[in-house]
């Protein structure tokens, strides 16, 4: 009964099926009241069926709807992408493309013909975003926290308020350590500093062999060397590492401003937290590693991925966050680039504008990437098992 039920709703379906799509708005209304009375399906779902059109057209008939613009070889061209992209989402992929065919284009290694090229300049991230639907890969991590507090200075080291940076100007860095320690903390073992500017997101990072005060103190000298801007301020967690005399010291010598976050609370560097994971943990891993030799790899390492992620890799910028209810509805900024913010920020010189400029038009993506690589095979295999 139930069977013979259901063939009667199907042939009432397909009956009105030709009919409706060739009506009016009025006509279509009183077709689905009849249906659903016939039926006794609700009005939505009487309207998906008679509006549906199938799964494909019989053969030699022309398949209605638009053409498709963004065919295989859009696909082929974003799945050969995407990687170098550091599979980054649809709105950061569509905003570093620009940089990215350039750079291919400027050393001859684009192997995509100018009709998918262009194609690509016009896609849209959700577009970009279906395409690669198929290639998309999810992987999640979980690592060890090796944070002691430090108990000295910490009434002469205030917590950050928010009211003491100018966030609006490059300079004001978070800093954070992560430890390569593998499943133990037992030991010695190679931690990398990782710094964050909070206005352009430009990251450094070095690794040091231990996270002894004096490592750490090196990492971060030579981080304030490499910047492209001047450090005005560091905000760390309260760890014993970053929490002693000596670098008390250096800050307030150097007329930088040393604040910290409050014990417990991550959100408080939410942008060197985020670095951690996007930058170090998914290039170099949860892996243990120990030595000096295993420092020095790392460090070259650190020195390509530093162009790559600041030169080409887009970011987006929190402006808003409301809350309604349960709902939490976030506003970001367009994607941009470090390297593109620093250009678009008049509190930096003109001539460091140059020198980035420079740097950027000697970068050919497709080597660097090759070497990055053939660094982190060797790098792979200084891991220690645990």
């Amino acid at each position: 009964m139930a069977k013979l039920e259901l063939m009667t709703r199907q042939k009432i379906i397909e009956n009105e099926k030709s009919r409706y799509r060739k009506s009016g708005k009025k006509a279509k209304g009183a077709i689905l009241d009849s249906v659903c009375m016939a039926t006794g399906l609700s009005r939505s779902r009487a309207k998906h069926l008679l509006a549906e059109k199938g799964r494909g057209a019989p053969p030699g008939q022309h398949r209605s709807g638009r053409n498709r613009k963004y065919g295989q070889k859009v696909r082929e061209a974003l799945e050969f992408i995407w990687p170098f992209m550091d599979y980054a989402s649809g709105k950061r992929l569509c905003a570093g493309l620009p940089d990215f065919l350039d750079a291919l284009i400027r050393f001859g290694e684009c192997p995509l013909d100018d009709g998918t090229i262009a194609l690509l300049g016009e896609i849209s991230p959700a577009t970009a975003d279906r395409l690669l639907v198929r290639a998309r890969e999810g992987m999640r991590f979980r690592g060890i926290s090796t944070t002691k507090p430090g108990t000295l200075l910490k009434n002469d080291i205030p917590i950050r308020l928010g009211t003491e940076w100018d966030e609006e100007m490059p300079g004001f860095m978070e800093m954070d350590l992560v430890a390569h320690c593998g499943r133990t903390t037992a030991g010695e073992y190679v931690n990398t500093l990782d710094m964050t500017d909070i206005h352009t997101g430009w990251t450094e990072t070095r690794a040091a062999i231990n996270k002894a005060q004096k490592h750490i103190f090196e990492a971060l000298r030579y981080i304030r060397q490499s910047l492209p801007f001047a450090l005005r301020g560091v905000d760390s967690d309260s760890g014993a590492e970053f929490i002693n005399h000596e670098l008390y010291r250096y800050c307030k010598e150097g007329q930088i401003l040393f604040t910290r976050s409050r014990p417990y609370m991550k959100n408080d560097g939410c942008h060197v937290e985020q670095k951690n994971w996007h930058i170090v943990r998914r290039n170099i891993g949860y892996g243990r590693y120990e030595g000096i030799g295993a420092v020095r790899v790392m460090n070259e390492y650190y020195a390509l991925l530093r162009l790559y992620t600041n030169f080409f890799m887009p970011h987006m910028k929190l402006l808003s966050k409301t809350r309604n209810g349960a709902r939490v509805h976030k506003v970001y900024d367009t994607p941009m680039t470090p390297y593109r913010r620093l250009l678009a920020c008049d509190d930096v010189p003109q001539d460091m504008k140059g020198k980035l400029t420079e740097t950027y038009l000697s970068l050919d993506l497709v080597a660097l990437k090759r070497d990055m690589a053939r660094l982190m095979d060797a790098l792979m295999k200084m891991a220690v098992p645990n």
